[in-house]
């Protein structure tokens, strides 16, 4: 049960425009947003910061930028949100489930790249509290990215940090589609809905 009522869909009735963009995006509008909505300038200002992040092509590719938020997630602790990016990491790139399932081990996986290793090492330490990226950790990322992708990079991490601590303070509930993945990808690897069950 979330710890703020959110709004329905009718009473948010001027933000139809973003339900609809989420939509078409995720196949859902995330709960989050009906308590978002509640401020609809912010709401609005999280939708235009997620589509310039995460929503349109970059320089970094979308199955890597939403590996990166399903780290910086774990990393935070936030389980509404690694169900979230587990999700929509698979929707990025089809049959992504294998890399998904391993990606808590990615550091040992021949799944993932030295360039993947490298930037969700730099996701991993910056999900935390202090931020825990160092000078070594940033370094190896520029031998695989150029600092307008590590921009990219950084600006998906910290994005869903401040998705990780709004969802979590929010005890949002999750959606039943993240939450069919996240129970079936994720699960084994210690996930759990918590006290985002609706």
């Amino acid at each position: 049960m979330p710890r703020i009522t959110p709004k329905s869909r009718e009473e948010l009735s001027d933000l139809e425009d973003v339900f609809e963009r989420a939509e078409k995006a995720l196949g859902f509008v995330p709960n989050s947003f009906f308590i978002m909505g509640r401020r609809p300038e912010m709401l609005r200002a999280f939708s235009l910061l997620s589509r310039e992040v995460v929503g349109v092509p970059g320089r970094v590719s979308q199955e890597l930028k939403w590996l990166i938020a399903h780290i910086a997630s774990r990393s935070a602790g936030c389980q509404y949100c690694m169900a979230h990016t587990a999700g929509s990491a698979n929707k990025a790139k089809n049959e992504m489930e294998a890399k998904i399932d391993a990606v808590f081990e990615y550091e040992r996986s021949d799944l993932f790249s030295d360039a993947e290793k490298a930037a969700l090492v730099v996701a991993q330490a910056a999900g935390t509290t202090p931020n825990m990226v160092s000078d070594e950790d940033m370094e190896n990322l520029k031998k695989h990215f150029d600092e307008d992708q590590i921009v990219e990079i950084v600006g998906v991490i910290c994005m869903f940090g401040w998705l990780n601590r709004f969802n979590d303070t929010m005890a949002t509930d999750l959606e039943q589609e993240p939450l069919e993945f996240a129970t079936e990808h994720l699960a084994a690897s210690g996930w759990h809905i918590g006290k985002h069950a609706g």
